[in-house]
C-alpha cells in the first residue's frame, strides 16, 4: 500500500488474552485519539465504545483497516490496559464509555523495588531491563545478543519504581525502549539511521501548514561532565555552528553531575556525545500528516522542505493518531 496516497480508514478494538498475547474479541468502537512519546509510561490512548462494563480492566488492541482501491491492509495502533470509570445511558438505552487506555508498561510503573535493591556492575543492562519488565504481559524482547554492560550499581531510590530503573539503566547503557502496535516491548540501540525521507515530490505525506521553533537561546556550547574525580569538558569552537563559541562570541556552559558512563566510554567522550544531544533541541517542527506505519517517537527521518528551512535528521518527539480521517497523525520532531 503507497501510504502517502489517499485511503479509507476504519478502527476496531479487541481484547487480548493477557497469558497469551492473541486478540480473543472483537469489540466495535466509535472514535478516539492516541498519544505516543519518547519516555515515561510512552503511549496512552481514550477511546469511544458501546456497552463496555464499567470499572472492569482488561488488555485492549486497537486496529486501523486501511482500504486503498482494493488493496486492503490492517495494522495494530496501540496495545494498552483499558478502564472505563463510568458510562452514559443514550435514549435508545444504549451505555456510551470513553476509555482511558493506559500502556504495557503501566504494570511496571506500579511496583515499588525494595529498599536497598540494585543493578549491579558488570551486567548486561538490556538483560536486567528485561527482568524488571517481566512484571508486564507483553513480550519483552532484546534487539542483540549482547548489550553494553553498566560501568558501575544503580541503587533504588525512595519510591523507585520498576520502571523508573528501567529509565536509568536505559541511560546509563544509551539504549532505547520501542513499543509496537501491538504491544511487543523492544529493548534496543539508538537508531542511526533515518528510517524514511519526507518529501514534498517524492514522499508527500506531510499536510502545508508547518509550526516551526529555533529556541537556541539556552543552548550550551560548552559542556561539562563530572564522574566521580574525573572532569570532561567538551566545547564547540566550529566556525560554521550557529552555537558555537566563535559565532556566538561568548561561552555558554552546561553542568552535568554524576553521569552514568556506557561501556568502554570515557568521561572525555560523554561530554561530547551530551553536548551534541543539548544542541539538537533548538530547531522542533509540529505538523499533521498522514499515518505510516512502524514510525514512532525515537526512530530518525529524513526532511526535505527546504523552502520551510527543514532539511536534514530529524528525531520524533512524539506523535498524536487520530482515530479518525486517514488516521491523522500530529507530530513533533527536533533537530537530530
Amino acid at each position: 500500500m503507497n501510504w502517502d496516497k489517499g485511503y479509507s480508514a476504519l478502527y476496531y478494538m479487541t481484547r487480548v488474552d493477557p497469558a497469551t498475547w492473541r486478540d480473543v474479541e472483537r469489540i466495535e468502537i466509535t472514535g478516539g485519539s492516541i498519544k505516543r512519546e519518547k519516555d515515561g509510561l510512552m503511549q496512552s490512548a481514550d477511546i469511544g465504545c458501546i456497552n463496555y462494563s464499567p470499572g472492569i480492566e482488561q488488555w485492549i488492541r486497537v486496529y486501523l483497516v486501511a482500504n486503498q482501491t482494493g488493496d486492503t491492509q490492517r495494522e495494530a495502533l496501540f496495545t494498552g490496559l483499558a478502564t472505563s470509570p463510568d458510562g452514559d445511558y443514550t435514549a435508545r438505552g444504549r451505555m456510551e464509555n470513553q476509555l482511558q487506555c493506559y500502556s504495557v508498561l503501566k504494570p511496571a510503573d506500579d511496583i515499588y523495588l525494595q529498599r536497598g535493591w540494585y543493578a549491579q556492575t558488570g551486567l548486561h543492562g538490556a538483560l536486567i531491563i528485561q527482568r524488571l519488565l517481566s512484571v508486564c504481559p507483553a513480550p519483552v524482547e532484546i534487539a542483540e545478543e549482547e548489550s553494553p554492560m553498566l560501568e558501575k550499581p544503580l541503587i533504588a531510590e525512595d519510591n523507585e519504581t520498576n520502571l523508573t530503573m528501567v529509565s536509568k539503566i536505559l541511560e546509563a547503557i544509551n539504549w532505547r525502549i520501542r513499543i509496537s502496535g501491538d504491544g511487543r516491548i523492544y529493548i534496543e540501540p539508538y537508531p542511526t539511521t533515518a528510517s524514511v525521507t519526507f518529501d514534498p515530490l517524492d514522499f508527500d505525506v506531510i499536510e502545508p501548514q508547518i509550526k516551526i521553533s529555533d529556541d537556541w537561546y539556552e543552548c550550551p556550547n560548552v559542556f561539562r561532565a563530572v564522574y566521580d574525580d574525573m572532569t570532561g569538558i567538551a566545547r564547540d569552537e566550529d566556525p560554521a555552528s550557529m552555537l558555537s563559541i566563535p559565532t556566538r562570541g561568548r561561552e555558554v556552559w552546561m553542568t552535568e553531575n554524576n553521569v552514568e558512563l556506557a561501556k568502554n566510554e570515557t568521561i572525555a567522550q560523554y561530554a561530547v556525545r551530551r553536548l551534541k544531544e543539548e544542541q539538537r533541541h533548538f530547531r522542533t517542527a509540529e505538523y499533521d500528516r498522514r499515518y505510516i506505519p512502524e514510525l514512532m517517537p525515537g526512530d530518525l527521518i529524513n526532511m526535505h522542505y527546504p523552502e520551510q528551512g527543514l532539511d536534514g535528521l530529524f528525531e520524533i518527539e512524539s506523535q498524536g493518531i487520530d482515530l479518525g480521517h486517514g488516521a491523522r497523525t500530529a507530530e513533533k520532531i527536533i533537530g537530530a
